[in-house]
Formats: C-alpha cells, structure tokens, sequence
C-alpha cells in the first residue's frame, strides 16, 4: 500500500513533544512491514534544513487562492536509516518560514492565522491524494491531531472523479484536549462548503473545530492507547467529543505507540557515558554518578534519582511532585528535572533547585541529549499525569531501566505494572502505580518507590523485568497495515 502520512512534526527534523517521536518512528515501522510509505510536512525552517535532494514536484493554490509549491525531498540515510523516507514538504513561507515555536510566537501567543498554515497542511493532503503527483498517489491518507485533521474532511466534500482509485483516510488522536479551535468566520478561507459546518461536521459549540474534521469525516479512527480509546468516549475525558466518539465506537481503535530502537536503546546510546542492558548494569551505574557530577548533585549512589521529563503543567501532575519535593528529600531522594511549561511552576521549581542544589537540579527548555542521560541515570521516572493518551516518557524510563512512577490512566495504565507482591512474584511488576489523582496517592507511591530501592535485590529483578518489556514498532505496524486494509475493502 502507499501510505501519506500527514502531520505538524516529525523527529529528528522538528520535536515540540512526543507526536513527532510518533511520526518520526512509524513510517520507519510501515516501511519495514512492506508498505511504499511517505511523509507529508510544513515547511517550516527546521524541516526544511534537515533534508536533503529537495526537488519541485507540484504546483498548487490553496484554497484562499495564494499559489503554493510542494517539493519533494527525503531524510538523511544517517539520522533516519535505510531505506530513506520520501518527504514531501509545503513552501509557503508567509506561513511557515518563522523563528522559534512552530505554534506560537516568542510571547506564547498562538498565531492569528494558525487556521490558515494548518488548513493548508490537510488541503495539501488532500490534494495528494487526487493525484497531484502524478509519479506517486498514496491508497490511504494518515492523519495525526489536529493540525492534520481537515485533510479528511477535505477528502469527504471532494469531487469524487469517474474511475478514479477511492483514497482512504485514517485520523489518530494524540491528545484530545487539543483541538484546533478557530472562530467560524474563517470557514469561508478553507475551502469547505457551508454544510461542512454542522453538527455532524466542523461545528463546536459555535467554533470551527479542526479536530471534529477528523473525527467526523476520516473512514477510521484511531488513538494512542486502547485505555485512552475507551476514556475519551466518557464526558471525564471526552473533552466535549464523548457523544460523537461513542456513535464513532465501531471505527474507533487504541493502537499502543511503540519505542524507537534506533533512537532509544540504552545499549549503544551515544549520548549516555557507557551503555547498559538488563543483565549488564554496571554502565547505568555509571551514568548515574555522571549525571550527579553533570548537574551538581551530591554524589550518592544509594540516593534514589527521581527524574522529571516533561512540559511543566498541572496536566501533568507536576504540582503533586512540587508538593512532594519535602517528603522526598526527607527520606533520602534526589530529583533531576528538565523541562518547560507554565511560569508559575518553572519559577517553583527553580526555586526549590536554589535553596538545595545538592539535592534538586532544574534545566529549564528541551535539550534532547540531557533527555538521553537523565533516563540513562534515573531510578525513577515521574509520570504522575491527570490524564495521558499514551505517554512516551514512562515508556523510555521502562527501556532504560528508570522505573515508572505513574497515575493508572491512558497508556500508562496499559504500560506500567504496579509493584504488588503478586506481580512481582510473577516476575511481571515493572513500576508504581496509584489511582487517584491527590496528593496522599501520589505520596504513598513515593514511598513504595523508596521501600523497593532499599531491598537491592527486588530492584534489581523490577528493573529488569522493565527493561525487558516489548516496545518495539513492529507490532504497532502490523495493526496499522490490518487497519489501512481494512479502510481499503470497506
């Protein structure tokens, strides 16, 4: 099958979170399964400086007449591996070529005609998939979030020509709680006609929604996590959505995102001081005291070493760990934190790193090589989330042997096994668990972290098991093909 993928990011060209981690590894999976697979991005200046051979391969207008030239281009071999992905990317520059945030300006503003650049990402898609190329039309259009979601749509109010190959679409939710929200006057810019916005269609509560184009109109649909696939269709996490995804249920899939190997294998990562793997632990042992001296820590091996990777929200139960931080330190912890987010907890922390430096290290931003060492050297990684679809974090804390610390919902409950004595009797325990999102919860499991880490050979055996736990893209792959060829026999 030719298979478009369509989406805002994609690592190692450009990563604000972990849906370009996603569509970064997937199409290396796809591949790898025997699928003729091809990305769709922006060009923004980061996609566009990481590739290579970028030729014109179609000319176009988008729907508010602004003539618009896609090219086509691929992956470096060395950052991606063989064979090469096929990237087509948009050069629009009035609405991509722009420094920083792919999303926002510098002030952290979302920009005023995000409707337009995102629209165009779907129109693009669209047009893909009605033989722009001549030399290539993908069989199905893959969407993700919501930056991506009207190209569905725009395929729904498509003319449909004689003889023409029926394209498919598939739309996965990363994260409901982002929408693509715009007021409704600006439907008359996308190309859509006016009975796009209905019910059953782009209208939210009087708003033009980007994701409702998606979930409405693409033949499946799919999220990141089968617990996160039956939470969203309740009004606790269907964000509005519930109803429309419950009369969807019978299209609807939780598909488990998987670990980038090639990116993400403690074994021969080049950016950890020495390498480690379940049975050869020495090197993490290693990691952990560099990563102490990297960051000013007290250099105690017997400290257990909390790591936060994470944007800095309350989402993100980041106030429960802020709140946490005594209790932490009073019974012998250290906390490694990287990440940014809102000021309010940025400015806490940084705070709490100040006043004990030997004992709490905050580097505010993303630096992805600090990301590597952090799980590298961690006992425990802090993933107490109110809601997660998936989660990538406690997922690279499992594969490097940093155990989980997580609130069961989404991905991370199907992720993490909680460290009861029956799991771990069973050798299938591989991190902490607690199931409601308060303090006292949050707390307890804090301690059991602690009582583990003082009996050396339970740890060593959780690690282990962690470590050893399937994550790899296969299998993700397999249900996606079975998903696209299930699309194309409908």
């Amino acid at each position: 099958m030719r298979v478009l993928q369509v989406s805002a990011e994609l690592f190692p060209l450009l990563k604000t979170g972990g849906l370009a981690d996603v569509t970064g590894a997937l199409p290396a999976a796809l591949q790898a399964a025997g699928q003729d697979v091809r990305a769709l991005l922006p060009g923004f200046p980061a996609i566009v400086a990481g590739l290579r051979g970028s030729a014109p391969a179609a000319e176009f207008d988008a729907p508010w007449g602004e003539p618009v030239r896609l090219h086509l281009a691929h992956l470096p071999a060395a950052t991606h591996g063989a064979p090469a992905l096929a990237v087509y990317w948009i050069e629009a520059p009035d609405l991509y070529d722009r420094p920083g945030n792919p999303y926002e300006d510098a002030a952290h503003q979302a920009y005023d005609d995000n409707h337009r650049r995102f629209a165009l990402l779907g129109w693009a898609g669209a047009q893909l998939a009605q033989g722009l190329d001549p030399a290539w039309q993908p069989d199905i259009v893959h969407a993700h979030d919501w930056h991506a979601a009207l190209a569905p749509a725009y395929l729904a109010f498509a003319p449909r020509q004689p003889r023409a190959p029926r394209v498919g679409s598939v739309f996965t939710v990363h994260n409901l709680a982002y929408q693509g929200l715009f007021a409704p006057w600006h439907l008359h810019e996308l190309g859509l006609p006016p009975a796009a916005f209905q019910m059953n269609g782009l209208e939210f509560h009087g708003q033009l929604s980007f994701m409702k184009g998606g979930l409405c109109f693409a033949d499946r649909l799919t999220t990141v996590s089968p617990t996160y696939a039956r939470e969203i269709q309740t009004p606790e996490q269907g964000r509005g959505l519930d109803g429309l995804l419950r009369s969807r249920a019978e299209v609807l899939s939780g598909i488990l995102n998987g670990v980038d190997d090639r990116v993400w294998n403690p074994a021969d990562d080049r950016h950890l001081p020495e390498g480690f793997a379940p049975r050869r632990t020495a090197g993490k042992t290693r990691c952990k005291a560099a990563l102490q001296a990297e960051l000013g820590l007290a250099a105690q091996a017997e400290a257990p070493l909390f790591i936060v990777v994470s944007r800095l929200t309350e989402q993100k139960g980041l106030h429960l760990v802020l709140a946490g931080l005594d209790d932490l330190l009073a019974q012998g912890g250290q906390l490694a934190l990287l990440g940014s987010g809102d000021a309010w907890l940025e400015a806490a922390f940084r705070e709490r790193a100040t006043a004990a430096p030997r004992q709490i290290s905050v580097t505010l931003g993303y630096d992805e090589p600090l990301a590597h060492r952090l799980f590298g050297a961690g006992d425990v990684t802090l993933v107490p989330s109110a809601f997660e679809p998936c989660g990538l974090t406690q997922m690279y804390g499992l594969r490097y042997g940093s155990l989980p610390l997580v609130h069961r919902v989404g991905g991370l409950a199907d992720t993490v096994t909680d460290c009861t004595l029956e799991d771990m009797a069973a050798g299938t325990a591989t991190g902490f668990v607690f199931d409601h999102f308060e303090q006292p919860a949050y707390a307890r499991a804090v301690r059991r972290a602690f009582a583990l880490f003082r009996r050396p050979a339970d740890w060593r055996a959780v690690r282990a098991a962690a470590m050893r736990r399937p994550a790899d893209w296969g299998q993700a792959a397999a249900r996606y093909v079975a998903l696209y060829q299930q699309v194309l026999a409908a």
